[in-house]
């Protein structure tokens, strides 16, 4: 989109809403039908990712990137495991609408969300990245995460098996 001047509107960043499961669901949903990247097989339905952001959201930080009313992106934080030693512990995850890669949307989401996870007192973050993935990768280490091991083989999707790199920034 474009103002009156031709430029693009800035990016903005603010907690999802709700409101925001069509458009969350739509950037997901070619990445789960198409693609390793995530290792879930059927895309969630609206409602599902509706219960999805709201589950989330009673403990962690869900944000969405924004221009105008589009949304661009979104990011969250997650349980990393169930035992009570790991709570100060978080997944992150992140993904940004095909057409919005590569203008600093990743960066943004990201940027915000562990400035939260920090404020809410969580101690370290670790995001798992199906290999490979560049862009994944650059955008996790250019946030100051470490690659800390690599799962080999341990998912089978489309027709292949799939590493998954695991990250980690302490906060």
């Amino acid at each position: 989109m474009a103002t009156a001047m031709g430029m693009a509107q800035p990016l903005a960043i603010r907690p999802a809403e709700i409101a925001d499961a069509a458009a969350i669901q739509a950037i997901y949903a070619p990445i789960v039908a198409q693609t390793p990247i995530s290792f879930e097989i059927e895309p969630p339905t609206v409602a599902e990712m509706a219960g999805r952001i709201a589950a989330i959201r009673q403990r962690y930080p869900y944000f969405v990137a924004t221009r105008g009313e589009t949304v661009m992106g979104y990011a969250y934080a997650s349980e990393h495991r169930s035992r009570a030693a790991y709570s100060i512990s978080v997944d992150v995850t992140a993904y940004v609408a095909e057409a919005a890669r590569r203008q600093g949307v990743g960066r943004a989401l990201y940027g915000a969300l562990i400035a939260a996870l920090g404020e809410a007192g969580f101690h370290s973050a670790h995001a798992g990245i199906t290999l490979p993935n560049a862009a994944s990768v650059a955008l996790h280490e250019a946030m100051g995460f470490e690659k800390v091991g690599v799962y080999r083989e341990v998912g089978y999707k489309l027709g292949a098996y799939h590493s998954v790199g695991w990250w980690q920034r302490m906060l």
